[in-house]
Order: C-alpha cells, then sequence, then structure tokens
C-alpha cells in the first residue's frame, strides 16, 4: 500500500472512514456504479471485480483452477481472496451473506 511521506492534512483513519461513510450513503446499484467509476481507474475496478467475482467459487470449494478456468481471474488473486476470506476482517463474509439473502428475496418476489 503507498504511504506518503509528508504528513497529510487529513488522518488517513479519518479518510478512510469518510470513503465508507461516502459508499454507506450511496441509495442503489446504479448510483455505487457510477461513484466507483469516478472513484477507480479502469484497472482497480477490473481488480476488485475480479476479486468479488471468485467470492462465490471458493465459498462453494470449487479449486483454484477451475475458478481460474472459468473466470480467468489468476491464481495468485484467488489465493489472495482466499486468504482474506478466512484471515481477513469479514468484509467478503457480511457481503456474500447479504448478496445471498438479496438473491433469495428476489427470487421469493418474483415466485
Amino acid at each position: 500500500m503507498k504511504r506518503r511521506s509528508l504528513d497529510p492534512e487529513t488522518p488517513v483513519e479519518s479518510a478512510e472512514l469518510s470513503l465508507c461513510e461516502a459508499l454507506l450513503s450511496l441509495k442503489n446499484a446504479v448510483e455505487m456504479d457510477a461513484f466507483l467509476r469516478d472513484l477507480c481507474t479502469p484497472a482497480e475496478l477490473e481488480v476488485l471485480v475480479d476479486r468479488w467475482r471468485v467470492v462465490p467459487y471458493l465459498l462453494d470449494g470449487v479449486a483454484y483452477r477451475e475458478i481460474h478456468e472459468r473466470t480467468a481471474v489468476s491464481i495468485t488473486t484467488i489465493g489472495r481472496v482466499a486468504r482474506f476470506l478466512t484471515q481477513g476482517n469479514g468484509g467478503y463474509l457480511a457481503a456474500a451473506a447479504r448478496a445471498s439473502r438479496r438473491r433469495a428475496a428476489a427470487k421469493k418476489v418474483r415466485a
């Protein structure tokens, strides 16, 4: 992670919290997409999407090579996501659980 040699006016922790609050303030996927496209370069967004794409496969216990074949995401990235799923801060798991509940609720409404 990049660290600046000069002390910024806003501490990193405060700026990070501000970013989290900005993300939480968005009302729907369309607003989130617009924000992420403004915030990230195309390459950064691609990296985020690649990481998120492999989460369901890892949670289902799919082998890394098979995930790679299905998604074209590198084995290194798959391994990194797997490590954070088991040793991270719980963010992937929380988001995956919420996404799963939303999909289930949407299916119920359509049925």
